[in-house]
């Protein structure tokens, strides 16, 4: 019978252990931000990236329009293809009658000439930096042969990745009577799977200030791109159905947030909830890393393997973000279903850690077999059973 395996170390247990890098003593900052207003957004998200933490929350599953933000699936949809070999940033397409008769100059744009002949690197440009709607039309026509072959991928594409209250039915966000939907925890996670899987890409085509095409030169209006140290986009939305809403995210000494705010009234309010929102989140906590990538969190017991353990590791290390003046220790489980049994593969998901902190909400993160465990031979097998029978 299999049974529910429970690891639990404290806080304190991984710093006897040496295994907590730099950790400061935490202590409240004289300048640190004050915590989010009750009115900073309807609709508000702050996670940490690099520990999977959230920070902030509010109305993250209720369903929104996007508007243009919707051009962030698109972008990822993009990046994906390109890694495929399906698209190449050199590639370009020319943009069908129909679609420029469509799409011209409705709404945000980049100009796109009827007879354009335009590569996927400016319509990638155009679509994260202008928010271009003709810029996303004619790339999702021409990746996939038609706008609703590519609108069809957008949809299988968040499925994938796991976001489960999401529907999109263009690739720009424009309005069409509600079919296009989504969370703020979804957005997080399309954010998520873009930096992590594209990191070259997302540098390359994301936060870009200003974009020139057919010699016109038009700004970003990131809220917080040079304005928040560390800021890199990712896009703002706005109809009159929606309202204004924004993903957003910034870095600052490899530490990475994510935050979405939807639903706001008026342009500042999204602009300023925004900064605010990411602001505390840096100001307000303070993060340690417990343990390196490839660093064993704990053992789990096997059986019938070529070994009677194997070492439990988190593929980007494991941090912890705790608010600046708490003094209580964070606690550390880790849950299986155990004991394993072999074959395992090196990498394969087991176990799960469970970060405990005071005045937050549990966070757990995947634990992935560091090693592969073979199925043991039958003699291997009789002599860990002996042992196993022996403790």
């Amino acid at each position: 019978m299999r049974l529910l395996q429970s690891i639990t170390r404290s806080f304190a247990c991984v710093l006897a252990a040496g295994l907590l890098c730099s950790a400061p003593v935490i202590a409240q900052e004289e300048d640190a931000p004050a915590p989010p207003s009750a009115d900073i957004a309807p609709i508000a998200y702050l996670i940490d990236l690099t520990s999977g933490q959230v920070l902030f929350e509010r109305e993250a599953d209720r369903r929104f329009m996007p508007a243009s933000i919707t051009k962030v699936m698109t972008t990822f949809l993009a990046f994906e293809w390109m890694e495929e070999g399906k698209i190449v940033p050199q590639q370009a397409f020319t943009i069908r009658p129909e679609v420029w008769r469509k799409w011209n100059n409705v709404g945000s744009t980049m100009f796109l000439p009827h007879d354009a002949r335009v590569t996927v690197d400016d319509l990638v440009h155009g679509v994260t930096t202008v928010s271009a709607n003709d810029g996303a039309a004619a790339l999702a026509d021409g990746a996939a042969g038609s706008v609703e072959g590519w609108v069809e991928a957008m949809n299988a594409k968040a499925e994938e990745i796991g976001m489960a209250d999401s529907r999109f039915g263009t690739p720009n966000g424009w309005m069409d009577e509600g079919r296009t939907f989504t969370t703020a925890r979804d957005l997080v996670t399309l954010a998520t799977a873009m930096v992590r899987r594209h990191p070259t890409k997302y540098r390359h085509f994301v936060g870009k200030p200003a974009f020139t095409y057919n010699e016109i030169t038009q700004p970003n209006h990131d809220p917080i791109s040079g304005v928040v140290p560390g800021a890199d986009g990712i896009k703002t939305g706005f109809t009159n159905q929606a309202g204004y809403g924004f993903l957003g995210s910034a870095e600052r000494n490899g530490r990475r947030l994510v935050m979405v705010v939807a639903a706001s009234p008026r342009a500042r309010d999204r602009n300023r909830a925004a900064r605010d929102l990411i602001e505390w989140g840096f100001g307000a906590f303070e993060q340690h890393r417990l343990f390196a990538p490839d660093v064993p969190v704990a053992l789990a017991e096997v059986q019938g393997g070529s070994s009677r353990q194997i070492a439990l590791v988190s593929q980007y290390g494991v941090y912890v973000d705790m608010p600046e003046g708490v003094e209580n220790e964070p606690k550390l489980s880790v849950e299986y279903e155990g004991p394993l049994r072999a074959p395992i593969g090196k990498g394969e998901r087991v176990a799960t850690l469970t970060i405990s902190v005071p005045g937050m909400q549990d966070h757990r993160i995947p634990l992935v077999a560091r090693d592969a465990v073979e199925e043991a031979g039958l003699g291997a097998r009789i002599f860990n059973g002996m042992l196993g029978w022996i403790s």
